[in-house]
Parts: C-alpha cells; structure tokens; sequence
C-alpha cells in the first residue's frame, strides 16, 4: 500500500513541476485528488482491508492527499508569479517611444447649428428659455387654441404616456409656461427635442429638434415678424439668401404664414433640392392668436405679439448640404469627422 502511494506522489510530483498555466494545473488538480482521482479510488477500497489495518491505511492516504495539496497550493503561487511577471513585462512603458496622439472629439452637427441658431437670436435680445419634454394637453393643445377634434391629437399623431399626458409636439409649449409666469414685454426663443408619430425617413423622424420665438409687446406688428425673420436667415445662411411669407393657417395665429428662404444651393435658379422652385419651405409663423393671450391671462387688447417655429434638424440640412435626416441620428464616426 506504501508503494502504491508513493507512485502516486512520485507521479504527481512529475507532472505539476512540467505545469506552466493555470488551466492546466486545474486539470491535474482533477486527475490528483478530484473524484475520479486513483488516491480517492484507495479510499474507496477501505473496505477490503482488514479491520485491524483499516485506520492506519486511512492515515496513509490521507496525509498523502494533504502532501499533494501542498504541492497543488505551492505550484499555484509559482504560476501566479509566472503570469504576473508576463504581466509586468508586456505592459513595460519604453520612454524613448514617442507618445500616442491623442483624438480630439467634436461638437455634433446639430449641436453646432443649435448654438448657432441660440448665438443668432441672443444677437437680436432674445431670451432662451428651456421647458419639458413630457407636457399635458393644457399647454401642449388647449392653451395653444387647438380644438378638441383637431387631428393633431390623434395617437397616429401624438406619443401619449397616459391620458392627458403626453410627448410634446412642439416648444410652443415653452412659450405658454412663459407667458403664464412672466408678463410683456416677453422676447424669447424655446429650442428643444419634440416628438410625433411619424415613420423615419428622408425628411421626417419621430423625434426631431425645434426652435420656436415669441414676442409679446405693445404694438407688434407683423412687419416685427418678417424683419426678425430676414435678420435671421441672412445671418445663419448669408445676405444673399431672401425669405418670404405665404399665408397659411395654425390655430394658434392669426393670421398665420408659412415661411420660405430661396434655396441655398442653387441661389433660387431652381434645382434638385428645390424641387426647381427656386424656394425651399423653413417653417410656420404668424401673429399670437388672441385667444391665446387670454389663455395665459395677457390683455390682448393692449399687447399684441408674434411667433414663429423653425426645424433646427432642417436648418442643419440646409447649411452643410446633408441630403437625408436619417444621417443625423446615426451616429457613424466616419460623417461626424467631417464637421470637428
């Protein structure tokens, strides 16, 4: 019985010294003294030896099972020391090396036009004043003079999160909060994400960026509006580009107007991106309805005012020629470089 343990230690002995990973000491650990191990098939066998002897051989193999985990324990270490020498080795800093040039970041597309559009308004004494993005109905439709009927505030338009609770649709919502906490003379700009149900693609996503102005003052007029505007646009697209208003209609102005810029890539001559119009569509506008005013407790028979919304997402399109809105919010690194 001697002999046999001593084979197995002497062969465990032999193996583990060969031993250099830790994978391959757990197998050995397995076949030395795992389950399957000849030392455990020993003790199986304690049974057959004679009652007399049976303590002794149990003595036996246990103290070689303890040998060989002393054995397994000190090869640990020496594998541990291996591999955190390997460690230390392939990490070694070679200072003569000249050092890794760091990547500077960038400022996204949007986030560029965004200031600048913010830069271009504050130039003008506007305000900037921020909201939220999840509203109720009150200020997101009811304040705004939008009819209980209106298709607006349908789900196939709409992102609602409960009953009356819902994604805004637009930062006139800002302008409603505004007016409600703040008498006129009020001139501010509201830019922000919003949101409506509307499928991806080339001109259209379900969640876009705008940027709304509203001015509330004694005698407003709509010339207010239109020279705002022109100041605008030549300032964010240059003096060459002109604007102009066609009526149109919003429940919330009155009277209210579409806004158009000639188009920036081919001067109003007509092209492609212009449908060879010569004209290219920027937003809506108009003057305060004065339901609204009262709404919000304003006397509009003494202050009168206008307002006008913009897509900062169109504007960005415009400015560095991007022919599809998806483009933005794709994030590959290979368009973003283009505008660090």
């Amino acid at each position: 019985m001697k002999d046999k343990l001593q084979q197995i230690i002497d062969k465990a002995e032999s193996e583990l010294n060969s031993i250099t990973t830790k994978p391959e000491l757990l197998n050995a650990k397995s076949r030395i003294i795992g389950k399957k191990s000849e030392l455990n098939s020993l003790m199986k066998n304690i049974k057959d030896v004679a009652p007399e002897d049976r303590r002794e051989f149990g003595q036996l193999i246990n103290e070689a099972k303890d040998y060989l985990q002393q054995l397994i324990d000190s090869r640990t270490q020496i594998i541990d020391e291996l591999i955190y020498n390997e460690q230390v080795a392939s990490s070694r800093i070679d200072l003569t090396m000249p050092g890794r040039r760091t990547v500077q970041g960038g400022l996204h597309p949007l986030t560029q036009i965004w200031r600048e559009v913010e830069d271009t308004f504050l130039s003008m004494g506007f305000e900037i004043a921020d909201g939220f993005d999840v509203e109720d109905e009150f200020h997101n439709f009811d304040a705004l003079n939008t009819p209980k009927d209106h298709p607006s505030r349908n789900l196939a338009d709409t992102f609602y999160v409960e009953d009356n609770i819902l994604l805004r649709t637009q930062t006139s919502t800002v302008q409603i909060r505004t007016m409600e906490n703040y008498q006129p003379p009020i001139r501010i700009i509201a830019p922000g994400r919003c949101y409506r149900n509307d499928k991806m693609d080339a001109s259209h996503s379900p969640v876009f960026h705008q940027v709304e102005a509203l001015v509330v003052d004694e005698n407003i007029s709509f010339a207010d509006l239109k020279d705002t505007l022109n100041i605008f646009v030549q300032t964010m697209f240059g003096q060459n580009i002109k604007s102009r208003i066609r009526p149109h209609f919003f429940p919330f102005t009155e009277p209210s107007a579409e806004i158009d810029i000639s188009c920036v890539s081919c001067g109003g001559s007509g092209c492609r991106i212009c449908k060879n119009s010569g004209w290219l569509e920027m937003g809506g506008a108009g003057m305060v309805d004065p339901a609204v005013l009262e709404s919000v407790g304003i006397d509009s028979e003494k202050y009168t005012g206008y307002a006008f919304g913009l897509g900062i997402d169109r504007i960005t399109m415009l400015k560095y020629n991007i022919p599809d809105m998806r483009i933005l919010f794709e994030n590959d690194l290979r368009f973003l470089k283009q505008y660090r």
